[in-house]
């Protein structure tokens, strides 16, 4: 089953590296979105079907932790998994992004065997739901 993947960062290089691994992880990837900020965004998910979004935190325009929390206020958007890829990796920050609703963290640099098995374990959870 190909997914409908969403890039969120404002480093074009940081969006075509994502892509790049998710093809190297074998990730089946049908359509592949980017956008450079958090209102970007939200105006692709408004109108594509998206199944799994990777963004970063800090961004102008909108940033990701704002971006998380107006998808959980909307009723379709918060069923989206998403996946913060960032640098910042603090244990008290991934907590906080935890209860706002992510689906897992990756702290950049990463390896397509990262991103593989987050994928995987996020997918295999929709799929046993």
């Amino acid at each position: 089953m190909a997914l409908n993947i969403l890039v969120v960062d404002d480093s074009a290089v940081v969006r075509a590296v994502i892509s790049k691994t998710l093809k190297l992880a074998g990730i089946p990837v049908g359509e592949l979105y980017q956008a450079a900020n958090g209102k970007e965004a939200l105006e692709i998910l408004n109108d594509n079907w998206v199944d799994l979004v990777f963004s970063d935190i800090n961004m102008p325009v909108m940033g990701g932790v704002e971006m998380i929390e107006k998808m959980s206020a909307d009723g379709l958007l918060k069923t989206i998994p998403v996946v913060v890829v960032s640098t910042e990796g603090s244990a008290t920050r991934i907590e906080q992004l935890k209860s706002r609703g992510i689906s897992a963290y990756i702290r950049k640099p990463f390896t397509p065997e990262l991103v593989r098995k987050v994928v995987d374990d996020i997918i295999g959870r929709q799929d046993e739901e």
